[in-house]
């Protein structure tokens, strides 16, 4: 593990940010309890941190996320049955 990201304690910019990206890239094979693991969990924290900063996701409308809904049932099968999955 190189120093930048052992230090590293947040994502400044859109090139930290895709910086990081690659480099959680590499660590996600990490054996686990290895340095690495460490690592990859540390870089994920602050990924979800930035994205939930600069990409928002605002909750669903209750009506929309209803619409949405009938609309999925509405295009499964007439044999559909939730239990099977």
């Amino acid at each position: 593990m190189d120093n930048y990201h052992k230090t590293k304690i947040s994502i400044k910019s859109i090139d930290d940010y895709e910086e990081t990206l690659e480099r959680i890239g590499e660590l996600m094979d990490a054996a686990p309890g290895s340095p690495e693991e460490q690592e990859l969990e540390h870089l994920v924290a602050l990924i979800e941190r930035y994205e939930e900063e600069h990409y928002p996701i605002d909750p669903p409308d209750p009506e929309a996320a209803r619409r949405f809904r009938a609309e999925q049932e509405a295009d499964l099968p007439a044999t559909h049955n939730p239990t099977e999955y």
